[in-house]
């Protein structure tokens, strides 16, 4: 093993096996039995525990803490998949617990990514081309599927499954053992197989930070988006014209604007409240 790309302050355990050409940062500590690829980037004060394998063109950030059994940047589950360059990036503080799997991308340069202070818990599965952004959970078990997004602060319930190129809107909670096929808007909860809209994620609003104003806003979006009875094209055109801006009602429009695989419906009283 060559210690030219390791920093000094690095504690690699004497079974774990390092590729040549992977870089270590200061305060990285890698566990017994696991397997480290040449074209790793390891960042500062990170932790790897046992038996984790870390392959392909994989960059992580700063103080994440990868659990025992994990595999990041394993060649795709995919068909199409040909041998080709392609990454996986995690970012600053990020936990991945025991057993989960992340899978590079498909296609020459392309790339799955996971944002900064997200959890994905134990045994869960983010596939090839998925992105992810800032402080997402995925408990026990949530599976995405490729080309899946989810965006900030989302929250995945246990053993759900996501489909190919869904997309999953920031501050979205989703219930256990849900089946995703089409896109969550931002701001909601959604359950069951399907998954239909239950209501706003009122909880998750308000431990993001967003004001009373703000909150207000998407209140009325959700009313004139689920229970207007109008296309969601109309429904959009309305909240456009009707609805004061503010950056959370700008960033819900966005997100409606480019919905490919259509929203996840409104089910009404199944759940509880349905603000």
């Amino acid at each position: 093993m060559s210690t030219e790309n390791i920093s000094a302050d690095a504690h690699i355990h004497e079974t774990a096996v390092v590729g040549e050409g992977a870089k270590i940062a200061a305060g990285v500590d890698i566990g017994p039995y696991s397997v480290i690829g040449p074209d790793v980037e390891i960042g500062e004060g990170t932790v790897i525990g046992p038996h984790v394998v870390i392959h392909g063109w994989t960059k992580i950030g700063k103080e994440c803490h990868i659990f025992q059994g994990a595999s990041i940047g394993e060649v795709p589950q995919d068909l199409k998949f040909k041998g080709e360059k392609s990454y996986t990036f995690i970012g600053d503080r990020t936990t991945i617990r025991e057993g989960a799997t992340v899978h590079r991308a498909t296609g020459e340069g392309e790339e799955t990514r996971i944002g900064n202070d997200c959890l994905l818990m134990a045994l869960t599965h983010v596939a090839h081309n998925c992105v992810i952004g800032n402080r997402v959970i995925m408990s026990n078990l949530a599976s995405l599927a490729g080309h899946a997004v989810v965006e900030d602060r989302a929250v995945i319930g246990g053993m759900t499954g996501v489909h190919q190129f869904v997309k999953i809107g920031r501050n979205a909670m989703i219930g256990g053992m849900s089946r995703l096929t089409q896109d969550v808007v931002p701001y909601t909860i959604v359950a069951g197989q399907p998954a239909k809209t239950v209501g706003l994620n009122s909880v998750g609003i308000s431990r993001a930070g967003i004001d009373v104003t703000a909150r207000r806003r998407l209140k009325q979006a959700y009313r004139m988006l689920f229970r207007s009875g109008l296309s969601l094209q109309k429904a959009v055109s309305i909240i456009e014209q009707e609805i004061p801006s503010c950056e959370e009602v700008d960033h819900l429009l966005r997100f409606l604007r480019n919905v490919d695989r259509g929203i996840c419906r409104e089910r009404r009283g199944e759940f509880g409240k349905d603000e």
